[in-house]
């Protein structure tokens, strides 16, 4: 299986000689994100002695302006930090649904779950945004720059402009208008969106061109001066609202009271051990570090180390664990400030010793369900959620130790469509499960609810030595395949001893349910083959959409790991 796996690494590891930041190492700490832009604003703010919470947040206000199709001030995120002494600390900047919505938020006039694109692009697929709240709450902590400083990059970009790298032209080269003449691209839904991306012709931008967005500009000024509260009270809301509200398409009911009532959270790390590595991620509304460490845990009695990443083997186990992880996500993990989520029982070593009995390394389980993890409510059903789409991952480290991992989303690419003083309003409602009830009547742990944030993905991490020194932050984009990005990240680290440059470019494998994906990379035809000979019944390629970040320490360095699928066409 050598001549599957090994081409397709050299080969995304070859694609990373085109970014200008593949391979340094910075000496006051390292920054990882999906854009050499954003990278750079967070090493300006540890130069300037900020600290990696400084640097994050800079990234994450880089990220709303030069990549607007996944991540922004628009929508949520969260965020992981360790600080020299291994002390942990998690943050919740999801979005909330309004304070107004009921389970039956996504069902239509016959009580039937509607369509994705009933709801998307449009008004009520859009939650409370929460990155902005998220991000003063981390810098009261943990900045030491003053607020302002993180903005000045993002403002630079913003009114200075950026060249439109191929990345972000993809979406409006791939997506063709409908036959009848309505575009595709949720980026063009609202007039505001169409003239960030159209000419006077009416036609996208192609790449290379440099885009500018002064109202973005003038609003993050505002922010810098003024604070949250620029966001949360007085004219942007009142923006926001009247685009949600007032949308033609799926208008939603959204108020003043849905932004004031808004607090980002701090929440108790979930972590566990993997082969004496201690690992830490995000706990609920996050469906990140329970299913990633399911996924470690049901693995941990294989000798993968021996298997190696070129063995078809390693990745069939790989499979039948998130099989088994999938579906106790699916049927346990909610926003935990609403329904009862048996984090502990999840994570718990003798259930998972008991999951992993059934796993075998020459045979295909049949059938997979949810398991009775301790404290579970059998009560709850499984719910109905659209694929997740978006993201966008970054990592940092400082020079005194400290370690950010953070995971920011605005949903959909483009999110909701909506434009509001230049920036994405995110379309995360969407996470929800469309149906309240599974077939039996039992309710989703992940039913829509007025103020309730919907179930992620996002899993941002850090992963701790044996001798419990922090030497890893990692997470990912991709929707669902967050998850598995990062659990195949974390064993290529720690089994096959890979640096995380050459972990992150290893072909992905993503197995939810009854079928396994394979991501298209040289040698994906040989694995797939080689899992159909095994047993494996729905086998299939599945295309781009994958995106991780990371920074590893090696040494007394920290060093970033950039994800060569978005750095070779990286614009600096």
């Amino acid at each position: 299986m050598r001549s599957a796996i090994l081409p397709a690494i050299a080969l995304l590891l070859a694609s990373c000689a085109t970014s200008p930041r593949a391979d340094t190492t910075i000496v006051q700490g390292a920054v990882s994100s999906a854009d050499p832009r954003a990278t750079a604003a967070g090493e300006e703010m540890l130069a300037q002695g900020g600290s990696a919470t400084d640097a994050a947040l800079a990234v994450l206000l880089a990220l709303t302006v030069v990549e607007p199709q996944s991540s922004g001030i628009g929508g949520g995120g969260f965020m992981v930090r360790a600080d020299a002494d291994g002390n942990v600390v998690t943050y919740d900047g999801r979005e909330t649904a309004p304070l107004s919505a009921g389970p039956d938020l996504f069902l239509d006039a016959n009580g039937q779950p509607v369509s994705f694109r009933d709801v998307v692009p449009g008004g009520r697929s859009v939650g409370v945004p929460g990155n902005v709240a998220m991000m003063k709450l981390a810098h009261d902590r943990h900045g030491k720059l003053p607020w302002s400083a993180l903005f000045q990059p993002a403002i630079r970009l913003a009114r200075d402009g950026f060249a439109m790298n191929q990345r972000m032209a993809g979406y409006f080269e791939r997506d063709a208008d409908d036959p009848d003449g309505e575009s595709r691209n949720v980026a063009l839904y609202s007039e505001n969106g169409r003239a960030l991306f159209l000419d006077a012709d009416g036609k996208p931008f192609p790449a290379g061109t440099r885009l500018t967005n002064p109202a973005l500009a003038a609003f993050l000024e505002r922010l810098a001066i003024e604070g949250p509260d620029a966001f949360y009270r007085g004219q942007n809301p009142a923006a926001v609202i009247a685009a949600v509200n007032g949308d033609t398409k799926a208008p939603a009911d959204l108020t003043v009271a849905d932004f004031t009532a808004y607090t980002a959270k701090e929440r108790p790390p979930v972590c566990s051990t993997y082969r004496a590595h201690r690992i830490c991620s995000m706990g609920p509304p996050s469906s990140g570090a329970t299913t990633v460490l399911q996924i470690l845990g049901l693995l941990e009695r294989f000798d993968l180390a021996a298997l190696g990443p070129d063995d078809p083997v390693s990745w069939h186990l790989f499979a039948e664990a998130s099989r088994f992880a999938y579906a106790d996500r699916a049927r346990y993990l909610g926003d935990a400030d609403f329904v009862s989520v048996p984090v502990a029982g999840l994570i718990d070593k003798n259930y998972l010793a008991g999951r992993s009995g059934l796993i075998a390394a020459d045979t295909v389980m049949a059938q997979v369900s949810a398991g009775t993890p301790p404290g579970a409510n059998l009560a709850l059903g499984v719910g109905m959620e659209p694929a997740e789409n978006g993201t966008s991952h970054f990592a940092v480290a400082d020079h005194d130790g400290n370690v950010v991992s953070l995971t920011s989303t605005i949903e959909s690419g483009f999110g909701s469509g909506l434009v509001v003083n230049g920036y994405y309003l995110n379309n995360e409602l969407t996470d929800f499960s469309f149906a309240p009830t599974d077939d039996s009547g039992r309710p989703a742990a992940n039913a829509p609810a007025g103020g309730k944030r919907p179930r992620s993905s996002m899993s941002p991490t850090i992963v701790f030595s044996p001798a419990g020194e922090a030497i890893l932050a990692v997470g990912a984009a991709g929707g669902s395949t967050i998850i598995t990005q990062t659990a195949k990240n974390i064993i290529a680290v720690i089994d096959w001893d890979l640096p995380a440059q050459e972990a992150l470019a290893l072909p992905n494998l993503y197995a939810p349910g009854s079928y396994v994906m394979v991501e298209e990379a040289p040698g994906s035809d040989a694995l797939m083959a080689a899992l159909i000979a095994m047993g494996h019944q729905n086998v299939r390629p599945i295309g781009p959409r994958f995106k991780a970040n990371a920074v590893q320490k090696v040494g007394n360095r920290w060093v970033p790991a950039f994800d060569p699928r978005t750095q070779g066409d990286a614009t600096p």
